[in-house]
């Protein structure tokens, strides 16, 4: 049984880095996507950055939730209890660092919770809504550069 749940984690190890890779490409893809609409520099870094913190903030759950699985399904040791405890505390201190630096406050002090993957589908809806606004007046620029 110990297999099979080895085979788990690695899959979730997978989709925890696979979340990242991804979340890079649709994060250099809007970042683009921003330059073309000619919304300017700080906005596309702006997009970059955020939607790339939040696709590592992704993957960094995704990883922890592979270390608790590994862990409670091998044999328990001390030293297995251990490495999972500061292997969680670092992942904790930096998704924590990754999410000030993507909203500008502390995560406890937002009203509302956010993970990770609603702040790439938040990245995406802008986006989206931006792409839209261009198709409608193409002439005419969008809110952020006014």
């Amino acid at each position: 049984m110990e297999d099979v749940f080895t085979v788990v984690a690695v899959g979730f190890e997978a989709v925890g880095a696979a979340a990242m890779i991804v979340g890079f490409v649709v994060a250099l893809i809007l970042g683009a996507r921003s330059l073309a609409r000619h919304e300017g520099g700080q906005t596309a870094f702006t997009t970059l950055r955020t939607t790339l913190g939040a696709a590592i903030l992704l993957g960094l759950e995704v990883l922890v939730a592979a270390d608790l699985i590994r862990t409670i399904t091998s044999k328990p040791s001390l030293e297995d209890a251990a490495i999972l405890g500061l292997i969680v505390l670092i992942r904790t201190i930096l998704s924590i660092s990754i999410q000030i630096e993507i909203e500008g406050t502390l995560p406890w002090r937002r009203a509302l919770l956010r993970s990770g993957g609603q702040m790439i589908g938040d990245a995406v809806a802008r986006d989206r809504a931006a792409a839209q606004d261009t198709a409608r007046a193409p002439g005419i620029p969008g809110p952020s550069s006014r």
